[in-house]
């Protein structure tokens, strides 16, 4: 199509933004997409990777505010910021994550994906990050990846759960997301808020169809719209 955002946001309700991980945009570019997508239709932008991957969080309280002053031009359609550390990005950074935590503005919404499977294998390594998250009510991302099995953990850190599914181009990628429907009941029936559910391929073309059966199960038995 001759524009993406716009046709996108006719099908789906939100978009994992990862634009903003490669560059800071200006405000006239953020609120032309506020403009083209419908009113219901909410972002969820990635930080940059000059914070995460370049500084690892540290010395970047200035990006982060040209960052923030960026993507406020969204308005009330800003739904969740997340941060995506690298790999390598160990516990033994633990606390530059918490200073960063700690000072980031709190009204602004922000969900934190670690990829080292040391930040979920230790007990007490985990109790002290997920005690992090509850602390500052950061979501905790859930990233559940064919054959990654070692980064896939269950623990939501606030009454949002925001979830990145990767499939891998195979028939258990449906019986995986009937997996994941089956634990949303039960984490709605215990008080979930805002379920933040975005669908990855390596081969890009099946992701609207595992998006569009796991929305019908969504819709048809749980009675949403």
């Amino acid at each position: 199509t001759k524009d993406e955002l716009a046709y996108y946001s006719t099908q789906f309700n939100s978009i994992e933004l990862n634009a903003t991980f490669y560059r800071i945009f200006p405000e006239n570019t953020v609120t032309n997409w506020y403009n083209k997508t419908p009113d219901s239709f909410m972002f969820f932008p990635k930080i940059p990777q000059q914070i995460s991957q370049f500084k690892r969080l540290v010395n970047c309280e200035d990006i982060v505010n040209t960052y923030l002053d960026s993507i406020i031009h969204l308005k009330e359609k800003l739904g969740m910021i997340f941060l995506q550390m690298h790999p390598n990005f160990a516990p033994k950074s633990f606390n530059n994550l918490k200073l960063f935590i700690e000072a980031w503005p709190k009204e602004f919404p922000l969900a934190v994906e670690l990829r080292h499977p040391d930040w979920f294998h230790e007990p007490s390594v985990a109790k002290e990050l997920y005690d992090l998250f509850e602390t500052h009510n950061v979501s905790n991302i859930i990233v559940d990846t064919a054959g990654r099995r070692d980064l896939l953990h269950m623990k939501l850190t606030s009454k949002d759960a925001f979830i990145r599914y990767n499939g891998a181009n195979h028939e258990s990628d449906y019986t995986r997301l009937d997996d994941w429907f089956e634990r949303i009941k039960i984490w709605i029936d215990n008080g979930l808020e805002n379920l933040y559910f975005f669908v990855h391929q390596n081969i890009e073309t099946a992701s609207p169809l595992l998006s569009k059966y796991f929305i019908e199960r969504l819709n048809n038995e749980l009675g949403y719209n």
